[in-house]
């Protein structure tokens, strides 16, 4: 008995947590419940999965692939604004910084949805382009560059002139500078953000459904529009966007926990 007790002691602080967080998702799994059952006398989620399954699991495949491609195409970009922000290149360095600063601001104050429709609407078919899907993933792209760079910013930061100074010092080579110091910092302060902007791409990712893009959002709306099951395909949609968003979130946690100790 004094064995069980010492353990249950031990791990006090874990057992609490524990029956917390358990009786959080039960509260949530009722609340979700509760919804159900009074939005719909007869809740049939097989109406959406029987005929609708393999659409809709194309589509939420879609909505990751998209997501990653974003997210590459966007730290490409934003790296390539960062280095706008910071050059020095002789008689361009001005206008590249003006122009770093105008285009993030211009983004940061055009919502994602109209980005999405101007781009795919009307900047692609002034090009002769009608290639909606494209210029919509472009849009995405284009949205996360800015807010990418700050990341950058924040993750060479992290770099203090006396470590500079200290490889100067030792007379490191650029490519040591980079390969053994420089790099390795930097991809550890740059990984919780770039997780945490992977979730932004994957929720924003739903407004592509405006283009009729074959995405999770807009697949859930046809098989709702096909069987009348709204309340199941809401639920359905919530749930798969959990069960892409949850994992990045406790991973980014885990990472950033992680790495505070090195």
């Amino acid at each position: 008995m004094k064995k069980i007790l010492n353990i249950l002691k031990k791990y006090k602080k874990n057992i609490e947590t524990f029956i917390s967080y358990f009786l959080v998702i039960l509260s949530i799994l009722l609340f979700i419940f509760y919804i159900a059952s009074s939005s719909s006398s007869d809740f049939k989620l097989y109406l959406i999965l029987d005929d609708y399954g393999k659409l809709i699991f194309q589509g939420f495949l879609n909505t990751i692939i998209i997501s990653f491609l974003v997210l590459i195409g966007s730290s490409i970009l934003g790296f390539l604004f960062y280095l706008m922000s910071i050059s020095k290149i002789r008689f361009f360095s001005s206008y590249l910084k003006a122009f770093t600063n105008v285009f993030t601001e211009i983004i940061y104050g055009t919502p994602l949805l109209v980005l999405i429709v101007v781009s795919a609407f009307v900047i692609g078919p002034a090009f002769g382009i009608y290639q909606r899907d494209l210029f919509g993933v472009l849009a995405l792209i284009i949205y996360m560059s800015p807010y990418v760079k700050n990341v950058f910013k924040a993750a060479f930061s992290t770099i203090s002139k006396e470590q500079y100074m200290a490889m100067d010092l030792f007379g490191f080579t650029s490519y040591q500078k980079y390969r053994y110091l420089i790099i390795p910092q930097v991809i550890r302060a740059l990984m919780p953000p770039m997780m945490n902007n992977f979730s932004l791409i994957i929720k924003g990712s739903a407004l592509l459904y405006v283009l009729s893009f074959n995405e999770l959002y807009y697949t859930i709306i046809i098989a709702q529009s096909k069987t009348f099951a709204f309340v199941e395909g809401y639920l359905l949609m919530w749930a798969l966007y959990l069960i892409i968003t949850i994992p990045l979130s406790q991973l980014t946690k885990i990472l950033e926990k992680r790495w505070s100790n090195l």
